[in-house]
């Protein structure tokens, strides 16, 4: 059968399964008078009881990020998601994103085969290079390693979680002969994605691992990430991986409320000055409130809204691009807790419920 006829009968039998879940990086605020972050226990335990909410009310996915900056408080998201494998019952627990390429692979899935032991099979690893530096010179690394690091953390990480023994040998990390990595995730397979943010080699490697892919779309037009689906799922189906079991998802900036006029005032500030402080060690330019409102319309990249039109922006999504997962990021600029468990609740009941329902999941 021709390519094209493989993926169209693919869009076609992959229509109505698509979890719901929330991403968050434990974003910190800051007080804009004195300059400085609230305690970051203070957030940890805020974020704990929002990992439980969104357990409570339904929702599929849960992952944290990985940051070494004083404005994200979670610098490992194995310690957040152990704690959350005990006060949820049946949200999958995942990174969003591991920094691979300045981790050990052992230790890693060593971690996350203990999450995952302590959930009940609901751990997954999110593998990716990272939007931000600052765990290479913290670990060791060189950036101009960059690229390769990441290639060979992977492969590495990939044999483990194949077998228990290991054999194997790299460039940037000591010899395994015939070691044996323990413990085990259960019925000894770890879930593992690859992020990316549109680089289309990225792409292109989940594709020939046949591993489930993540893509971000945080600004601009997501229409303009429409190749990179197709790449994916091109690369994925030549490479004789199931149809069936191809995952694709997107994760973008999100917040949802039940009255967009009083959600956008509270949030524009808070949110436009996290841009601005990624911002600045970037070059970009002061974002500005037009960004802001064209990310909100149809189509832009922003989730930030009333239920009804959040529904029929995610059922849109979905459309375009076939996605069997929809992360909402939940705390771009640090909304209050009082804001993130609103948005939770919503989410929860009155989004979740109509999107799986619209996609015959009911």
């Amino acid at each position: 059968m021709p390519y094209t006829a493989i993926l169209l009968t693919f869009v076609v039998k992959q229509g109505g399964n698509m979890e719901l879940g929330i991403s968050m990086f434990g974003d910190n605020r800051m007080d804009l008078a004195t300059g400085k972050f609230r305690p970051a226990g203070e957030r940890l335990t805020e974020l704990l009881e929002e990992i439980k909410l969104m357990d409570e009310v339904g929702l599929d996915y849960f992952g944290i990020g990985e940051h070494h900056r004083p404005d994200y408080v979670v610098s490992s998201p194995e310690i957040i998601l152990a704690a959350a494998a005990t006060i949820t019952k049946r949200i999958k627990l995942g990174s969003a994103v591991s920094v691979i390429s300045s981790a050990d692979p052992v230790k890693l899935y060593q971690n996350f085969a203990t999450i995952d032991l302590l959930s009940g099979g609901r751990a997954e690893l999110m593998a990716g290079r990272g939007s931000f530096i600052e765990s290479f010179p913290l670990f060791g690394y060189n950036l101009q390693d960059y690229d390769a690091l990441f290639a060979e953390k992977l492969d590495l990480l990939l044999a483990i979680n194949k077998n228990d023994r290991v054999t194997w040998n790299g460039k940037f990390r000591a010899s395994l002969d015939d070691q044996q990595v323990l413990p085990r995730a259960v019925n000894n397979d770890l879930s593992i994605w690859i992020a990316v943010g549109g680089t289309p080699q990225s792409v292109v490697r989940a594709g020939k691992l046949g591993l489930p892919l993540m893509i971000a779309i945080i600004g601009g037009s997501p229409a303009q990430f429409k190749p990179l689906f197709e790449l994916y799922k091109k690369t994925y189906l030549e490479h004789g991986h199931d149809p069936s079991q191809l995952r694709v998802g997107i994760h973008s900036h999100a917040l949802f409320g039940d009255d967009d006029a009083v959600l956008s005032k509270e949030y524009y500030p808070l949110y436009a000055a996290q841009m601005d402080r990624v911002g600045r060690s970037r070059g970009w330019p002061p974002y500005q409130r037009t960004q802001f409102d064209f990310g909100k319309s149809k189509n832009g990249a922003l989730f930030i809204g009333e239920p009804e039109a959040m529904v029929e922006k995610i059922l849109y999504m979905q459309e375009q691009f076939g996605l069997t997962r929809f992360a909402a990021h939940m705390d771009m600029g640090a909304p209050s807790h009082k804001m993130l468990m609103k948005s939770i609740e919503i989410y929860g009941t009155k989004i979740a419920p109509k999107i799986r329902t619209a996609l015959g999941e009911n």
